[in-house]
């Protein structure tokens, strides 16, 4: 499918450039081919009012009383017809034109009545005008050099246009490489994530199938007597449950990386809220919970997006702070960003690990997370969160410092009191 867009890609490119490219050099040749009869038109004008003498350029050297003449580069020259149609005059320094060339011209333009045109058999232009004592004076111009010209334009168009081709092929080829990368990127993550939801579902699927069949072998016994297996069938249905749920939520803010609900929100009051809650996890799990968060800070955002976020986060290092272990959460404005800190103790994470925590499905320990509970789904739904409110999350983790999850979001304000 990649390929194909690719080709897709580059065959339009190719096309809007050569309906551009032949636009431009039709327009070019348009306008030279009429400036060419315009100059034509000017030189038998010119000869016209001048009785037949060809005109003359002056071209003045730098030294004053120094002056040349130079003819005209256009081929032409100038006849004058009397009543009876006989040429009485005819003059044209600079052509030299036989006798039968010129009766058929000054015959087919007589005949045409027109008072301009062209004699294209004969390859020549043509100006009219008749006098007030009746003779009929005719300058002719030669059409092959407007020809010549507007071929050599069209030779030499024809050469740059291809060699424009053949650049903007190379570039397009880049290009198509270029703006596809973030959809074959995508491409990739979007069947790597079916895939590891397939394979995260067949899971909790082969557990409550195979309690089902359990359940079918037995059933003659009672209810109560299988409550086992209807409990392992509740708790992975859960499970499923939960992993849809998430599934769901990734795909439904892909398609919008903002908040659907933006509100006015008590970003202090909510991460309280989300610390008092976890108190008893932190405490069943032998894990210390402490936090330092500054009163008064609001951001406009969606209020349950936000929940979630600490919650995840919370929740993760709670589950990895090891027993005893230590959580700590901070909550301050630095510079009109709000900044959300939970650090913990544990084992640390290796370096090579920390630039795929956000990915989905991604774990570190996957025996360890699903006895946890976990499918690798959380730190990506943090990520889109903070990625929908246009902030930032970073991890770092080592000996010293443990585990800790950064959150940068921006303008986070400082609620007035009263």
């Amino acid at each position: 499918m990649l390929h194909r867009l690719r080709v897709k890609f580059i065959l339009i490119n190719m096309l809007l450039v050569t309906l551009v490219l032949l636009a431009v050099f039709g327009a070019l040749v348009y306008f030279t081919a009429s400036q060419l009869e315009r100059e034509s038109v000017t030189v038998m004008t010119l000869m016209l009012r001048r009785d037949g003498v060809p005109p003359q350029f002056e071209f003045k050297a730098p030294l004053p009383g120094s002056e040349r003449e130079w003819q005209s580069v256009i081929p032409a020259f100038c006849v004058e017809v009397d009543q009876e149609g006989e040429v009485t005059l005819e003059a044209g320094e600079n052509v030299k034109v036989s006798q039968e060339v010129m009766e058929q011209a000054v015959e087919q333009v007589l005949a045409s009545g027109e008072r301009r045109g062209r004699l294209n058999d004969l390859g020549l232009r043509f100006l009219r005008e008749d006098d007030q004592d009746g003779t009929t004076q005719i300058a002719f111009s030669d059409l092959s050099w407007e020809w010549n010209s507007l071929w050599r334009l069209v030779f030499n168009s024809l050469l740059i246009g291809a060699g424009a081709l053949v650049v903007f092929f190379l570039i397009s080829l880049f290009l198509s490489r270029l703006a596809l990368r973030p959809v074959e990127e995508a491409w990739q993550q979007q069947q790597q994530f079916v895939a590891d939801a397939s394979h995260e579902l067949k899971t909790p699927l082969t557990v409550i199938l195979a309690n089902t069949s359990i359940i079918e072998g037995h059933a003659q016994d009672t209810v109560s007597s299988q409550d086992k297996w209807i409990r392992y069938i509740r708790e992975e249905a859960q499970r499923m449950k939960g992993l849809v749920e998430d599934m769901l939520f990734l795909a439904k803010h892909d398609d919008a990386r903002r908040p659907t609900k933006s509100q006015l929100c008590n970003l202090s009051d909510l991460v309280t809220g989300c610390v008092l809650r976890f108190e008893s996890v932190a405490f069943e799990s032998g894990v210390e919970l402490d936090s330092e968060i500054q009163p008064g800070l609001t951001l406009q955002g969606d209020l349950d997006c936000l929940e979630r976020l600490v919650m995840i986060l919370l929740d993760n290092a709670v589950k990895y702070a090891g027993e005893p272990g230590r959580v700590r959460l901070e909550l301050q404005r630095r510079q009109e960003r709000g900044m959300l800190t939970v650090t913990n103790t544990g084992t640390p994470i290796p370096q090579e690990h920390l630039e795929h925590l956000f990915q989905r499905f991604y774990r570190v320990d996957g025996s360890r997370s699903r006895k946890e509970g976990g499918y690798g789904l959380g730190l990506a739904i943090a990520q889109t969160i903070v990625q929908a409110h246009r902030g930032q999350i970073e991890v770092t983790s080592d000996e010293k410092n443990g585990i800790c999850f950064t959150v940068t979001l921006p303008r986070v304000s400082v609620q007035k009191e009263g």
